[in-house]
């Protein structure tokens, strides 16, 4: 492979809209009781559950948060230079995090940065979950260099949305 370097976006992820309500309502009592309990481990059901509804077809019109997430990857990819990128989610759409790390590890890639478009402090998955994952996948490769660029700072972010105003209301 010749890209050694790569980013993984990452977006919170949804469930399609067509995604039976019953599996989603079980999923989620099955992950507050694995919570619950402290466990880090998903029980057999659980793991059976995310697997059928991270991978429950989707279109723009069942799923436009991910086709929205697809669309900031396509426009930041070009701004990359070598660096291959992928996609994913933190629940409820494939691929996982952790599944993207692990399929650029076996391409052979020796660097893989993280960034979320979760930009606010205090959310589990930016805050918690995502540097627990950098710090498995450390583990579990340590000739791969993981990184997260997060926090985002907040003038930064200020910076971004005044822009936006200005963008869709000029002054």
């Amino acid at each position: 492979m010749a890209n050694k370097e790569a980013v993984v976006l990452i977006g919170h992820g949804g469930t399609a809209s067509d995604t039976p309500k019953a599996l989603v309502g079980e999923l989620k009592r099955l992950e507050g009781e694995r919570q619950a309990r402290r466990g880090i481990a998903m029980s057999p059901r659980e793991a059976e559950l995310d697997k059928i509804v991270r991978e429950w077809p989707r279109t723009p019109e069942t799923d436009p948060y991910k086709y929205g997430v697809e669309d900031i990857a396509r426009a930041l990819s070009s701004k990359l230079g070598s660096r291959k990128l992928v996609v994913a989610y933190n629940e409820f759409c494939a691929p996982s995090v952790e599944e993207a790390i692990e399929g650029l590890v076996r391409e052979g890639c020796v660097k893989i940065s993280l960034i979320s478009t979760m930009f606010t402090r205090g959310g589990l998955h930016a805050e918690l979950e995502i540097p627990a994952l950098v710090r498995e996948a450390r583990r579990r490769h340590p000739g791969v260099v993981v990184e997260y660029a997060w926090p985002f700072e907040a003038g930064f972010i200020a910076d971004f949305l005044a822009a936006q105003l200005e963008r869709a209301f000029p002054s």
